[in-house]
């Protein structure tokens, strides 16, 4: 059995080296997955600077995680400075192979370091950090062409081994996957095309695996609003965190949920456990 974490950190520069309060809590949540033991950890939005972890972060990441190696992509030029960014983390008995690929996303989406993939022995590893339409959805277009990009590129990893894909995919699929759908569907995140997407996606032979192991299970999100102080206490949330995995595996999959991040208003970790 393979265990698995997908996190969206917003920002593993400050829950390692920040004094503030949500650092604080970040570092709780941290202190949560060292006691999963998670064979591989996923972290988007890590926030690092273009060369990487720096010699504190390295020092930091050593004592939550002495038995895991790492890799990792920043946002380097000309795509924005210690924005995006992606990290796996992975138990030193494994071995894959990294790559970070260009997939011909438009703008500086490439530049941004939004996909990190690790080929293991008997799968790819896709870790990813969507981009989000933006306010007044004006990367909307953008990310259009980024969805299909993106389906497009695991397609072809599909056809030479299977997938398991997680990350931030910035988008609430169905109705069910947000607490107040009606009122969002000209938000990022929940428009029409986005939506689509994702459904394009999975049309190429890919598996939602929390609603596969779940069905149709109502009010369990991931991510709650940090701008809405109540969010979480009234679990006003959207499920836009997943793991994916290839079609042909998906009844390798036992279990698909979330990890509780404590009183932590953003994203929580995801967990997925597969026969693999």
């Amino acid at each position: 059995m393979t265990k698995l974490i997908s996190w969206n950190i917003d920002s593993l520069n400050a829950a390692l080296t920040s004094d503030s309060a949500r650092a604080k809590l970040s570092r709780d949540v941290l202190d949560t997955l060292v006691k999963e033991d998670a064979d591989v950890i996923a972290i988007q939005e890590t926030k690092l600077p273009s060369t990487g972890p720096s010699k504190k972060h390295m020092e930091k990441l050593s004592e939550y995680f002495p038995d895991y190696k790492y890799e990792w992509v920043s946002s380097a030029p000309p795509a924005k400075k210690g924005y995006a960014g992606t990290m796996v983390l992975y138990k030193k008995n494994f071995s894959p192979t990294k790559d970070t690929p260009k997939i011909g996303a438009p703008d500086t989406m490439d530049e941004e370091g939004r996909l990190l993939t690790l080929e293991f022995d008997d799968f790819y590893l896709v870790n990813v950090y969507t981009p989000n339409a933006g306010d007044g959805l004006k990367r909307l277009k953008e990310r259009q062409q980024w969805d299909i990009a993106y389906a497009n590129y695991l397609k072809e990893l599909d056809d030479k081994k299977p997938v398991i894909a997680c990350g931030d995919f910035n988008v609430a699929h169905k109705e069910i996957d947000l607490k107040n759908p009606d009122s969002n569907h000209f938000s990022a995140g929940f428009t029409d095309e986005e939506r689509e997407g994702f459904t394009n996606l999975l049309n190429k032979g890919f598996i939602d695996t929390f609603r596969f192991i779940n069905g149709d299970i109502k009010d369990v999100y991931s991510w709650w609003a940090q701008r809405i102080k109540t969010s979480k206490q009234n679990n006003s949330g959207w499920r836009i965190d997943y793991f994916l995995v290839s079609e042909r595996i998906k009844e390798k999959v036992k279990q698909s949920s979330m990890i509780d991040s404590g009183p932590r208003q953003d994203h929580t970790p995801i967990l997925l456990e597969v026969e693999i």
